[in-house]
């Protein structure tokens, strides 16, 4: 498990780390929108992220 689970979150940082990389002003200006969205939509697109992950990894393995 550790094997798999180490450079998946290697993966995650790489892709999280690209936007403020290559556009910092628009992933500035997101996370000001992504601030003022309420909890519960934010705790949506969250769990639909978690939901989408789980299937693709479903189909993978």
């Amino acid at each position: 498990m550790w094997q798999d689970l180490v450079p998946a979150l290697a993966l995650v940082l790489v892709i999280e780390g690209m936007l403020p990389f290559l556009s910092p002003k628009g992933w500035r200006e997101a996370m000001s929108q992504a601030a003022q969205l309420p909890d519960n939509v934010l705790r949506s697109l969250g769990f639909a992220s978690m939901l989408l992950g789980v299937i693709i990894l479903y189909f993978v393995r």
